[in-house]
Parts: C-alpha cells; sequence; structure tokens
C-alpha cells in the first residue's frame, strides 16, 4: 500500500473528521484525499491550524505514544492584558479538569508576543472590543488533553479568544493559509517530526 502524508490548515469551525455532523462543516467540504487517509489526532471545531492526514497507522501509534513526546506549539490570543505572572504560573503548569477529575499540567513553554503574529484573518473574526487588550501567546506542550490550551488559559484568568496550532517539531503552518494542504514525502515528515523512520 502507497502512504500518503498531508499537512493541513484546518479552518475555523471545522470538525476534525470526513464525515459530517448536523450543520457543521467536516475536513470533506475542504479536502479531497484518497478514502482511506484520516486525521491524526484532533483540533477542536473552534480551533485552527496544523493537522496531519496520513493513511499510515503507525504514525498514529508513534505520535500518540508519550515516550514519543513532541512539540506542539499553540498561537493563543487571550481576552484582556496578559501579566508575566500569569505566563509564569502557564509555564510552572496550572490545575485543570481532565474527564470530571483535577489534573496538574506538565512544565512548558509560554511567552507573550511582542506584536501580533502573522496569521491569516478569522471568519468570522473574535468579538473586538476597543477597551480590552487582546493580545497574543505562544505556548509549547509536550502533552495534549481535551481543550487543554482553552482550560490552562482560563485557569490563569485569560480566556482564550483564537487558537491556532502553528507548529508540530519542525512542522509549521508557515505559508499557509486556511482550507490549503500541502503533501509531503514520508521522510520529509518523519524527519520534520524528529520520527525514526
Amino acid at each position: 500500500m502507497a502512504f500518503k502524508y498531508y499537512i493541513i490548515y484546518k479552518p475555523y469551525e471545522v470538525l476534525t473528521r470526513f464525515t459530517p455532523e448536523g450543520n457543521k462543516s467536516c475536513l470533506a467540504d475542504f479536502f479531497k484525499v484518497p478514502s482511506d487517509v484520516y486525521p491524526v489526532g484532533r483540533l477542536d471545531y473552534d480551533s485552527e491550524g496544523l493537522l496531519i492526514l496520513t493513511n499510515d497507522k503507525a504514525l498514529n501509534q508513534l505520535l500518540l505514544q508519550p515516550r514519543h513526546a513532541h512539540e506542539r506549539e499553540y498561537w493563543v490570543q487571550v481576552d484582556g492584558a496578559v501579566t508575566p505572572a500569569a505566563v509564569a504560573q502557564l509555564q510552572q503548569g496550572v490545575q485543570i479538569t481532565v474527564d470530571g477529575k483535577a489534573y496538574q499540567t506538565r512544565r512548558c513553554q509560554a511567552t507573550i508576543f511582542p506584536a501580533e503574529p502573522e496569521l491569516p484573518p478569522r471568519h468570522p473574526p473574535i468579538r473586538f472590543r476597543k477597551s480590552i487588550p487582546a493580545p497574543w501567546i505562544s505556548i509549547v506542550l509536550q502533552e495534549g488533553k481535551n481543550r487543554q490550551v482553552r482550560k490552562m488559559t482560563a485557569a490563569v484568568g485569560f480566556p482564550t479568544l483564537r487558537l491556532v496550532r502553528y507548529r508540530m517539531e519542525e512542522l509549521t503552518l508557515a505559508g499557509m493559509q486556511p482550507g490549503e494542504m500541502q503533501e509531503l514525502s514520508r521522510e520529509t515528515l518523519y524527519k520534520k517530526l524528529k520520527l525514526r523512520q
């Protein structure tokens, strides 16, 4: 069987699957791939960004195993003037709820962007309020609990307004627009994800 590897920029309000649900958009509305290709991992309906599509089941296993913890960088626009103290809390780990139980997130990298990052506009845009700043932070995780980034920023008092997964190891969205797809070779994809072939 010929393995196929794609990276996509999942748009906002699109389900991370190829079958529709109700009136929600799904991947099939944007991306045409062979029928045995599916997403590796997931991005929430209200999140955007980098997603891998493949028919290589081994890749899915590799990326889901904790011992292959891979960096995932999220660019997060938050509600309110995020403070250095809040960022330090994120770096140290915060308590969130996962499956109804308290969970302490691992230490991570978190930094405030000095200026708004270069990203395509979101449709529809976030609700903008002149009196309240909406700065961006970068959060780099090596774990992926359900809605983790949103729960983390809420835990330090700055709810997430917009969430984009920008990078997985050396794979990035650079130069891509929402709804775009690139096909990569196995060698390139594994190398950029720092996985042994």
